[in-house]
């Protein structure tokens, strides 16, 4: 009999972390005008212009197929504006399934990623478009270029120890919008149509963007880390931002801004909301000193945050802190939200 061997194969989602930082480092190559390329924690390029830095991103939409160009943007938008950058210009590969492309479709994908660059004041820059086969739905992949001046550039990587963790919103707005339409069919035997909308509208409002968010923390001075939690949830993001910035968190449980919906959807689902895909949350680590006065500008802009925690020397872990006193921060190898594609 033939030798059976065991091919490990990754789940949908993230690849790890660390089987990540291992391509990054062994396959990229250095460039003396690239000044933040690839790593963890990190979503965005910054390559060296002269005067100003120009921030690239790149990131695919898969979920949320009925909105799928007008979260495209908004996504990659997110990235550039946690490097303290502006937006500026987009591009879409648009790959587009066989026998399920109609022209109103392409339309309506067109006029979603126009609309979305018009809210930013962004230009639609380019891009591709092509029908594929093997695929069932459309896919966005989005590219976004912004651009900062040296001295207003912000890195994950910039928390350092003693400054307090904000999140804006609450946990976790793309998830909720994302269940809700995905599986409306579902939950419409145990929740309303008017409660379902408004989940399903938390893609707009309180809104998965976070550029107003950032511009209004940078404005308001101190900030020293912007990180937006994607996929993989909240839990994710700060471990992203520990890691990159080879920091501590110390993360107070009772001060987490559940938002009810998400609860109520999760808890349908058996999902942890804290490991649910996060877009429309940012989290800004910040000197103590300035994170009352960033809290308040947002609240006065209409953006409700709340303090979360603080960031720890790296000897000290990655903590949730409850009542019954201090556990590891929850690690989640995949979204929970993928659990219900399967």
């Amino acid at each position: 009999m033939a030798p059976c061997f065991f091919i490990p194969m990754y789940p949908i989602g993230k690849l790890p972390p660390a089987d990540l930082a291992r391509l990054l480092e062994g396959y990229t190559s250095p460039d003396p005008r690239l000044i933040l390329g690839g790593a963890i924690g990190e979503d965005a390029a910054v390559i060296d212009m002269g005067d100003r830095y120009l921030v690239a991103k790149t990131d695919p939409i898969t979920f949320a197929t009925d909105q799928i160009g007008w979260y495209a943007v908004n996504v990659n938008a997110n990235d550039i504006a946690c490097t303290g950058a502006t937006p500026r210009w987009f591009l879409a590969a648009l790959l587009l399934p066989e026998a399920k492309t109609t022209p109103a479709l392409v339309e309506d994908i067109f006029r979603q990623i126009s609309a979305a660059c018009a809210d930013l004041g962004i230009s639609l820059a380019g891009g591709h478009t092509e029908i594929t086969y093997g695929l069932d739905r459309p896919l966005v992949i989005g590219h976004m270029l912004g651009e900062v001046a040296p001295d207003q550039m912000i890195r994950t990587a910039g928390a350092r120890a003693g400054d307090q963790l904000i999140l804006t919103k609450g946990i976790a707005v793309e998830a909720t919008a994302i269940i809700a339409k995905e599986k409306r069919a579902e939950l419409s035997a145990y929740f309303d149509t008017t409660y379902l909308d408004r989940c399903a509208n938390f893609l707009r409002q309180p809104g998965i963007s976070v550029v107003k968010d950032a511009a209004i923390a940078r404005a308001a001075g101190g900030v020293h880390a912007l990180h937006d939690p994607t996929e993989g949830g909240l839990a994710t993001g700060l471990h992203e931002l520990a890691q990159a910035a080879g920091v501590g968190l110390a993360v107070e449980a009772e001060q987490l801004p559940y938002l009810p919906e998400t609860v109520s959807l999760c808890k349908h689902f058996n999902l942890n909301p804290l490991g649910v895909i996060a877009s429309g949350s940012l989290l800004i680590a910040a000197d103590p000193n300035s994170s009352t006065e960033i809290i308040q500008q947002l609240q006065q802009a209409g953006i409700a945050a709340s303090l979360i925690g603080q960031v720890l020397p790296p000897e000290e872990g990655t903590l949730l802190v409850g009542r019954a006193g201090a556990v590891p921060l929850p690690v989640f190898a995949r979204d929970e939200i993928t659990r219900l594609f399967e």
